[in-house]
């Protein structure tokens, strides 16, 4: 696996707080295929405020299945979850409001910026 992967995990449960706003509650499982034919589990148990991850299988409110490659350009904020799934890269089944929590997790891509940023600059300058 991918150290840029493994510290995706690990700052899940220090940036759930500013991210896991909501009432979403609920089990994310993660499977990653790597070379070989190996597949990667990761759990993700979120709640309000608060993410708990593992390496464990199990019971889970929806699974995610994706390429360990596609799932690091994601985590490099090169390529886009939802993107993935419409274009048949990963699959998803359970819980969809899940997987569209999850995905704020992930970085923006690269020289992306906020359209109301954009407009404050906008309506400073002279026309």
């Amino acid at each position: 696996m991918s150290e840029a992967i493994e510290r995706f995990f690990e700052s899940l449960p220090a940036r759930a707080p500013e991210i896991l706003r909501g009432l979403v509650s609920g089990t994310l499982q993660i499977d990653l295929s790597v070379t070989g034919g190996v597949t990667e589990h990761w759990l993700v148990m979120m709640r309000p405020g608060a993410v708990m991850v593992s390496r464990q299988r199990g019971p889970a409110d929806a699974i995610w299945y994706s390429s360990a490659d596609l799932f690091e350009r994601m985590v490099r904020g090169q390529a886009q979850g939802i993107a993935a799934v419409l274009r048949n890269e990963s699959t998803f089944s359970g819980n969809v409001v899940l997987f569209l929590v999850f995905r704020r997790f992930f970085p923006d891509p690269p020289g992306t910026r906020d359209p109301r940023e954009l407009a404050r600059q906008q309506v400073g300058r002279p026309a």
